[in-house]
């Protein structure tokens, strides 16, 4: 993108050329986008700091009894995780890797293994946080604490219907249950959910008494830590992360930027200090690889900055709305017509890319049809976690077919039952818009 950018700006010589550089910095100068180096951090952290681990024993708990259940605690695991990390690639990478080992010493396939995992993974960036609602909130000037919101919904029916997937495939190869009932264990997991749902009943308690706000967090947090230290449980520090980082977001505690620091503190401090589980070496290689990271999707979003300038001052972006709105004026049959769109870029392009690539030609067309743009954000965000799946530029499939140790063509072929409950999510998302915005006109509704 940068060098067609440049390209263009020497052969036309309508354009000076130090604008190149100077719209290149312009669109990485943004207070936003210092959620993404924090975001990747904190999932690098987690990822090393064993909370993965935790995660997985919990879920394992919670659903490991059921048929086909690695499968199950695939999809759970994801999802708890997706409230910590924000990425797809940190999911695949850290879960993954415990998940498909897991699958395949208890004799399931590796394709289904695979799939599994893939499919899950997309549910990273959907549930809260999300770097690609950072970017997109960023590029449309639309509300990341709104879309955060969102996700949440469409996150768990993305969960559930691929939880029904699971289902169907046990039913199908006559899978079993991969651990023994046990009530005892079950009912821990059940403690766990209920004492981190117990914290945010707590604080509003202590609000309601009068507390300042600072201190009513600290006060329900701590409670929470004499719990975890006294019974020894394994995922309530872990099942609060996301809890902390919505319910500071919609209390107006931090914006979603600083959530981002706020995740990133929270994860050093169970690793270093709670759970013991990091030193300084990893701390050094967990820097390194969120510097590496982050500098490829700033990059990223560097280039399409200026490529996105170009189209609009080239009128390119009037173009292809007035084309659009002369085929139809529509907005189901747009929403259709941009579903396609967006499914195909998201098989060639990293989702950074393309959102800063489709939001200069896309977000206009939906201003003129009156369509919301948060709305239109967490459907442009499930497209392009579809587009994950996809080659040739499919970054999970990548990823997991190294972990793995399978064919690409075999990884691909392994995720093509799976496109099924997320294409059923989509379009419950995509014409049931309040699926979407329930949540944000709740919390938002001034």
């Amino acid at each position: 993108m940068a060098v067609a950018s440049l390209l263009y700006v020497m052969v036309s010589g309508n354009v000076p050329d130090f604008v190149v550089i100077h719209r290149m910095y312009g669109g990485v100068d943004s207070f936003p986008l210092l959620a993404v180096p924090f975001f990747i951090f904190a999932g690098n952290l987690m990822n090393s700091a064993g909370i993965t681990n935790r995660i997985y024993h919990f879920a394992l708990a919670l659903v490991g009894w059921l048929k086909g259940g690695l499968g199950h605690v695939n999809v759970l695991g994801s999802m708890i995780f997706a409230g910590m990390s924000g990425t797809a690639i940190a999911d695949a990478a850290g879960l993954g890797t415990i998940e498909i080992k897991a699958m395949k010493d208890h004799g399931y396939s590796t394709e289904f293994a695979v799939g599994v995992t893939a499919a899950s993974a997309t549910v990273g960036p959907i549930i809260p946080p999300s770097l690609p609602f950072v970017i997109y909130g960023m590029m449309a000037s639309v509300s990341i604490g709104q879309l955060f919101l969102a996700g949440v919904l469409p996150g768990v029916i993305m969960g559930l219907t691929m939880m029904l997937t699971v289902a169907w495939f046990a039913w199908r190869r006559n899978y079993g249950s991969d651990t023994p009932f046990a009530a005892a264990r079950l009912g821990k997991a059940a403690l766990e959910i209920a004492l981190v749902g117990v914290f945010p009943f707590t604080l509003w308690a202590l609000l309601q008494l009068g507390a300042h706000q600072g201190v009513a967090i600290l006060a329900a947090t701590a409670m929470l830590f004499a719990l975890d230290w006294w019974f020894r449980f394994d995922a309530v520090m872990a099942l609060l992360t996301p809890v902390l980082l919505i319910g500071g977001m919609t209390m107006g505690v931090f914006t979603p930027t600083e959530g981002a620091v706020a995740a990133s503190a929270w994860a050093l401090f169970l690793g270093l200090v709670w759970y013991r589980t990091l030193d300084r070496r990893k701390l050094v290689r967990i820097t390194m690889e969120t510097i590496e990271t982050t500098s490829t999707v700033l990059f990223i979003v560097a280039a399409a900055s200026i490529f996105g300038w170009l189209l609009t001052v080239t009128r390119v972006t009037d173009a292809v709305a007035a084309s659009v709105l002369a085929y139809t004026h529509d907005p189901k049959m747009f929403l259709l017509l941009a579903n396609l769109l967006m499914l195909f870029v998201g098989c060639f392009l990293e989702p950074t890319a393309a959102i800063t690539l489709l939001v200069p030609i896309l977000v206009p067309i939906c201003k003129t049809l009156g369509i919301d743009l948060v709305h239109f954000g967490l459907v442009m965000v499930l497209n392009l976690m579809i587009g994950l799946l996809h080659p040739p530029m499919g970054t999970v499939l990548f990823v997991l077919s190294r972990i793995a140790r399978l064919s690409f063509e075999r990884t691909t072929l392994a995720i093509l039952p799976w496109l099924v409950p997320l294409l059923a999510t989509l379009a419950i998302c995509t014409y049931v818009p309040e699926v979407v915005l329930w949540l944000p006109r709740r919390f938002y509704s001034g």
